[in-house]
Order: structure tokens, then sequence, then C-alpha cells
């Protein structure tokens, strides 16, 4: 429990978000994560004015949960997130539990509606992957061939890539764990000569002394040099050098996502393809394609690194069977345009 907890009328011992930072890391929560809590908590002092979190209770996350959804328009699960962010804040940091059902408190939960994901045909999968160009094409060959997310795509070190067995590691994916993938026989070549090339890149950055990749966990205190191996570089490095925010080491990062997501939306433009296309609806298109090709859904449960297959059934909706496979009974008896003249 944070030794602040209660209202700042001396200098506390240690920041609140000092204390989140130290309470997420303990239970070993993806920096993303961190992030994501440290900045709804910060939202929510500016919100109430600065006040201190421990002179507020359930009144205050709910009247702040209740702007999210009426003032600022944000959607269901962007609110829960908020919430999550902030009852961690209360019940792990501070030592509050807010909630309290005998008394009928309780923080506000926003319901979010069932919808069905976007997914793409192959032939337009395979025209907005044909306008892509560079590193961006290849990564999004990889989502859509693999099924990985943007963020796994791009966290991928070389080690993880096992070309003669065609798999496709996946290290500390969402919810922290790993799963194997399957890595398309297509682009083996293609992926064969990124590496010749990530090799080339990665010595001329040692040659620089930048040549180093930061590591995961405590394995940058156990083994100091393997950041400077080739096994250890992202497959897809950023086009500069930067310094390492916890060490101050210069080394290549891993591409932003931000240029893979501005790329697939331009061929998505480019091809014509009028649905709402992101890096995610190749992951979508991914699995229902599987389905389409006869996959049971254990086995794309397993790819996708779901822990429950109750999320994974979402693609049996939007097969494309014509309403999951039910030929409706118009088509039985009428086969002529409806605005035929000669009807």
């Amino acid at each position: 429990m944070c030794a602040e907890t209660s209202p700042p009328d001396r200098p506390p011992e240690r920041k609140v978000l000092q204390c989140l930072a130290d309470a997420i890391r303990a239970r070993r929560y993806s920096p993303r994560t961190q992030e994501t809590y440290r900045s709804w908590v910060i939202r929510y002092v500016r919100y109430h004015r600065m006040r201190h979190p421990a002179e507020m209770g359930v009144e205050e996350v709910n009247r702040f949960l209740t702007h999210l959804a009426v003032d600022q328009g944000c959607s269901a699960s962007t609110q829960s997130q908020a919430r999550a962010a902030l009852l961690f804040l209360y019940r792990v940091v501070l030592g509050q539990e807010i909630e309290d059902a005998g008394r009928g408190d309780a923080v506000i939960k926003g319901k979010a509606a069932k919808r069905l994901p976007v997914v793409m045909t192959r032939q337009e999968a395979g025209r907005v992957l044909r306008r892509m160009a560079g590193i961006q094409r290849v990564v999004a060959l990889v989502l859509y061939g693999s099924g990985l997310r943007l963020s796994e795509a791009l966290a991928l070190r070389v080690k993880d890539l096992d070309l003669e067995r065609r798999e496709i590691m996946v290290r500390a994916g969402k919810g922290g764990r790993d799963r194997v993938s399957v890595l398309p026989g297509s682009i083996v070549p293609i992926l064969r000569d990124r590496l010749v090339e990530r090799r080339a890149l990665h010595e001329q950055d040692l040659a620089r002394g930048t040549g180093w990749a930061a590591l995961p966990g405590s394995l940058a205190r156990k083994t100091p040099r393997a950041g400077h191996t080739f096994d250890w570089q992202f497959v897809f490095p950023a086009s500069t050098t930067s310094p390492d925010p916890a060490t101050g080491a210069f080394g290549r990062h891993h591409l932003h996502p931000s240029s893979v997501q501005r790329a697939v939306k331009t061929a998505a433009r480019r091809a014509g393809v009028t649905k709402p296309v992101s890096c995610h609806t190749f992951r979508h298109s991914f699995a229902t394609h599987l389905l389409e090709d006869g996959y049971d859904i254990r086995t794309i449960q397993e790819l996708l690194g779901h822990r429950s297959v109750r999320t994974t059934m979402i693609y049996t909706h939007v097969l494309n069977r014509g309403g999951q496979g039910v030929r409706s009974p118009l088509d039985t008896i009428w086969s002529t345009p409806l605005d035929d003249p000669s009807a």
C-alpha cells in the first residue's frame, strides 16, 4: 500500500504516480498497461481540479466516468478501461475499498454493445497488401498471414522467427502469455531477405556503438551483452536510433505503430475498399478465413492467443456464407432481379 493514503498536508513519502508504477510493476503488468493506468489517474485528478485521490471516493469516480460517457462521448470499452484504472488505484495503491454493496455504493460500469468485427474478403486483403510497400508491407503480411496483433508483430525479435519450421513465437502477448503461430511459407523468402538486411543494419549500428536493443525483465542485468547480439534485435526496426528511457543506452527500437497504421489506411483507400480497414482487420480476416477453410475453432483459438473460446466464437458469425450458411427461401423461387421490367 502506498505511504501516501491521506490528504497531503505534509510532503508525501512517495507520490501517488510512483506508487502506482511500483504496484503495476510488482504485478508484472505490461508497460502499456502502466502508461494507460497512469494517464487515467492524471485525467481523473485534473478533472477534480487537482484534489488528492485519498480525499475522494465513489461519488467522484462516478462523476468522472459519467463525464467520459456524456460529455466526452467515450465508448463503453474506454469507460471500462478508466474504471479499471481507478479501482486499481484505490484498492491496490491507496488501500481503500470504494465499493460497498451493503451501503448500495457502486462504481458505474458501462455496458459495451456487441459488435461484429470488420472482415475483408480474400480479394480485398490481397488488393490492400499489393498497394503497400517496404517494411510496412512486410509487417502487414505477418498480420494477415499469422494473425498477430500489431504490437505483437512489431515486438518480434530475430530469434522468434523459425523459418525452417514455419513458426512464429509470440512472446508476452496480451495477458503476458506466450504462444506459437503459423508462419506462411509464401513469405519465408521475404522474411529471409529482411533478416539479411537486418543483420547488415545491426553490424553498422555496432560499428557506431549503437547496436543495442532493450531487453525484457531482468535479462539486461543477468546477461548485459545479450542486447548487442543479433538474435535479440527487433525484426522491424525503427529508422533511427534513440536512447532507452531506463538505461540511457542508445539503440534501435522497433518501428513505430503509427507508420504501419497510416500505410494500411492509405492502401485500403487506394484499393477502393470501403470498409473501415485497420491493422487489426487483418487479424479478424485471418481468423475468419481459417474458419471458412474448415479449421476447428480450438486451433484458431490457440493461434490467436484467446484465453476463452467464447472470444474466438465471434468469427463464426461473420463467415462469408450468407447468414451462417442459410439459404434464403426467396432464392428458391425468385431468380429475376426485382427491377427487371420483364418480371
